[in-house]
């Protein structure tokens, strides 16, 4: 029996006749309902017709998380009084509950795209809800694309909504809209509790969260925040907190607090996310949970909210080719949203843990994953979708080049696209297994070599990491899995046997066909286990390793000692309790077998490593689960990093010419060259000079003098004089060097080569310029006294610096550059000390020469101190030589 009591109090039913105008109009609307007010419940059930008004229809609605999606089915069949199954079911990955009766059906946006590629028409089905859309997941936004793109090609009929609490109603309304103009937007206003908020930032700074770390320190003060809350508030305390190791620290941090501490995450088992959903049973109770908790869900009795201000998001590090989750502040929409849980059914309060200053400062959303996942699983979509560069799709945001480019790479080297970037039978068979492609690409190639069972079970493994009690290494998590009773381990068991049925399928070449229905959704039982001659001999460690090393070839690792690898990507990593990694603080790994270098990864002489991250920190990549391999697997996973040939480089200051063997970075085996390729040698040598500059070459002084003399014309007259900076000489390096690059075969070579004379090549000979150099710019000037005394072009001004008895009667300063530029004189006294410094020698006879005079004749008295030095004698002499001559 349809309980219209419930129905009737969800503030959402004021907007449907207005969202059932919009989709009679357009087809399309956008609906922007606040928290609680039933979006996810009601509008379903009433677009199907379940609850009295208007024709049946088959209803899908797209829920971004599998306790989302099954919480909200479940709700809706309580609300029609009836079981699910019944006319309201879900389906989720591994797991399927819907009939012939099914009129609403709530699935993963996951399972929504593998529903697409099958049947893009989606037979049967009138209308379909994209729920939570402000989350902006990248399944979300892919399904929204290709739903769009049914409308306006095949099934212009299908109704399409997309139902937010919090997000860009105006982008989703153009989105929706298309060439007519934006579609309806509507809102329903929502029954709102006041929350109040309190401020409890940490007394003490706490370190920010990087990568996977987040400062215990934060934690212990958001367990304290919790325990006050009990202490001044009623009703549940539901906490955010990023991820479940976080919710497992604080949950040992509330040891013996008087209430019920449950743990809420898309790891926990099926059982206790519905006994937190179904309310408590007269018992206080402290709810931990992720952001699954921000949306969709309603945790009965919550009249408080302790914000940890944090969330976990995918990023990809497309340098190195690591994709991780990482930690960062949360949005202010999402602490909107997490706010709101604490008024959904009274007044409520907020505790969030960071200053009211920096509120702020915050994200005002949360990034669109498109913009920093990793987009493999995409590209593939696309390609499979007929679109590959995804140019055609209706996107609220593009995906960036870079990532898109460094995706189809991926899927090229698998074979999932061909060269144009088509999908291929093989790539259309990996995007309906329903995993990341690499790990598709695992499963197919490996069941042939281990048998289906065991590929099947190591890629279970790998599509959700192992809780990190099962350590860092895979075999051993493996061997963990199968004994183990714990709700991993049932959901590992389920994964194996639906990923075992589609390793057996039979490929249909063209990729056009295969199984469809439910059971490719939801993951049937059964299917071949066996396949693979040598599969019955190969040890546990050995299929672990074909496994990983087949899905991450480039991270197929040579150990170096001392728990350190290098990958075959080039970027180095440490087990953990080695290297860098350990002096980083990685954090805590609670339980590991990994952690205090215990883990017998440290000693492999080769690593697949399956999982690794990066710490902002550190040096290397920190190795979180791999599987011990030898050479023999990691070149047969990654042959197509694997390359022969002649290496000629500057390396550690000389040139190094070998024949080498390498797999990506992975130096394999090395020899000398005899006679390396002259081009690679000359390459290498200019590649020397740009590393370590000209310095390489021997500058004798007139060399130096040389290159300062051009430098100063060219800096004072321009054209056609050379510019023989350092960057400049690099980019002429072939025309002033070129016949000593030629017979340079090392280092020692380069420092025999004299550069005055190669720089001479620059000067303007052609022009006839070179003719006037000595005159622009002369090595030595001739003084009064018959010296010729050498110019120093070394600053910005030349200067001159010779005795002061020696300009005895010159009135004017030398100049250069035909006369533009005077020459600054430093005058000198007979012991070769600066005395005077003047462009002005005028001036200085005038004005300085009295002061000058007074304070070194007596310390100089056998030379020259006439009261006039104009009409005074230059000499380089001593007064008494000039009496004797």
């Amino acid at each position: 029996m349809i309980r219209r009591d419930a129905l009737d109090q969800l503030p959402v039913r004021s907007a449907l006749p207005a969202l059932r105008a919009a989709l009679d109009g357009r087809g399309t609307a956008v609906l922007c309902a606040p928290p609680g007010t039933g979006k996810t419940t009601l509008v379903p059930l009433d677009l199907a017709g379940l609850t009295g008004e208007g024709p049946v229809r088959r209803v899908l609605v797209a829920e971004p998380r599998r306790i989302a999606a099954r919480a909200a089915a479940r709700r809706m069949a309580w609300l029609l009084g009836e079981r699910v199954g019944e006319q309201v079911g879900f389906t989720v990955r591994g797991e399927r509950r819907a009939g012939p009766r099914t009129a609403v059906e709530v699935v993963t946006t996951g399972v929504l795209l593998q529903r697409l590629q099958r049947d893009p028409e989606l037979a049967g089905v009138d209308v379909v809800v994209l729920d939570e859309c402000h989350e902006r997941h990248l399944d979300a936004d892919t399904s929204a694309a290709f739903l769009l793109d049914v409308r306006e090609t095949l099934r212009p009929e299908l109704r399409l909504v997309a139902a937010s609490a919090t997000t860009d109603a105006e982008g989703w309304a153009r989105l929706l809209g298309g060439p007519e103009g934006a579609a309806p937007v509507v809102e329903a206003a929502g029954v709102s509790h006041p929350v109040g908020v309190v401020w409890a930032p940490p007394e003490r700074p706490v370190r920010p969260a990087h990568g996977m770390r987040v400062d215990p320190a934060l934690l212990a003060h958001v367990a304290a925040v919790v325990r006050r809350a009990l202490r001044e508030q009623t009703g549940d305390v539901l906490c955010f907190l990023p991820g479940v190791g976080e919710i497992g620290r604080v949950a040992g941090e509330l040891a013996g607090v008087d209430a019920e501490v449950l743990q809420v995450h898309g790891r926990a088992p099926a059982e206790v996310q519905d006994a937190v959903l179904a309310g408590g049973s007269g018992v206080r109770r402290v709810v931990l949970a992720t952001s699954v908790a921000e949306s969709s869900l309603t945790v009965p009795g919550v009249r408080v909210v302790v914000d940890s201000g944090l969330a976990r998001v995918p990023r990809t590090d497309h340098a190195r080719g690591l994709s991780a989750l990482t930690t960062v502040r949360a949005s202010r929409a999402a602490g909107r949203q997490r706010a709101g849980r604490a008024g959904r059914e009274a007044p409520g309060v907020v505790y969030r843990c960071w200053p009211e200053g920096e509120d702020g400062r915050l994200p005002a959303f949360p990034d669109p994953e498109i913009k920093v996942a990793d987009l493999t699983a995409f590209a593939l979509q696309s390609a499979c979708w007929g679109d590959p560069t995804a140019g055609g799709l209706a996107l609220l945001d593009s995906p960036p080049a870079g990532a898109l480019a460094a995706a189809r790479e991926v899927l090229t080297a698998i074979g999932a696209v061909d060269g144009a970037g088509r999908a291929t039978g093989r790539g259309v068979r990996m995007a309906r297994i329903g995993l990341h492609p690499r790990l598709a690409r695992a499963l197919l190639d490996g069941a042939p070599e281990v048998g289906v069972r065991r590929a099947a079970e190591v890629v279970a493994l790998l599509s959700e990491e192992p809780p990190r009690a099962y350590g860092d290494d895979l075999a051993a998590a493996w061997r963990t899995a199968r004994r183990g009773g714990d709700a991993y381990g049932a959901r590992w068991r389920q994964e194996a046997r639906r990923l075992a049925a589609a390793a057996g399928e039979p490929s249909s070449g063209s990729g056009a066909g295969g199984r469809g229905g439910s059971a490719a959704d939801a993951g049937a039982d059964g299917g071949r286990t066996g396949g693979g001659g040598g599969a019955a001999a190969a040890s546990e460690d050995a299929v672990a390793g074909l496994i990983a090393a087949l899905a991450f070839p480039e991270r197929v690792a040579r150990g170096r000692g001392a728990g350190s690898f290098l990958m075959a990507s080039g970027t180095g990593a440490d087990v953990a309790g080695a290297g860098t990694g350990a002096q980083a603080g990685w954090g805590h790994r609670a339980g590991s077998a990994g952690d205090g270098g215990g883990s017998r990864l440290r000693d492999a002489g080769w690593l697949a490593v399956a999982v690794a991250d990066r710490p902002v920190a550190a040096v290397s990549a920190r190795v979180r689960l791999a599987a011990v391999i030898d050479e023999e697997t990691a070149c047969a996973a990654a042959r197509a990093l694997y390359s022969s040939g002649e290496e000629v480089r500057w390396s550690d200051g000389d040139v190094v010419a070998r024949s080498v063997t390498r797999l990506g970075a992975i130096e394999l085996a090395a020899r000398p060259l005899a006679a390396p390729d002259p081009g690679l040698l000359r390459e290498a040598v200019v590649s020397g000079l740009r590393r370590e500059g000209f310095g390489l070459l021997r500058w004798p002084a007139a060399a130096t003098s040389l290159r300062q003399r051009m430098a100063f014309l060219y800096r004072e007259l321009g054209a056609p004089w050379p510019d023989v900076s350092d960057a400049a000489l690099l980019e002429r390096v072939e025309e002033w060097l070129g016949v000593e690059l030629g017979r340079a075969r090392r280092r020692a070579d380069l420092a025999r080569v004299d550069a005055g004379q190669a720089l001479g090549r620059l000067l303007p000979w052609a022009s006839g310029d070179a003719a006037r150099f000595d005159e622009l710019a002369p090595e030595r000037i001739e003084v009064p006294s018959g010296s010729r005394v050498r110019v120093d072009y070394g600053g910005e001004q030349p200067v001159l610096a010779v005795k002061l008895q020696e300009l005895f009667g010159l009135q004017e300063s030398p100049r250069v550059a035909g006369g533009r530029v005077p020459v600054l004189v430093h005058l000198l006294s007979p012991a070769g000390r600066p005395a005077a410094v003047t462009a002005d020698l005028a001036s200085f006879w005038r004005d300085g020469y009295r002061s000058v005079r007074a304070e070194l004749r007596g310390r100089y008295p056998k030379h020259p101190w006439p009261e006039d030095p104009s009409a005074a004698e230059p000499t380089r002499h001593t007064s008494a030589r000039l009496k004797r001559g």
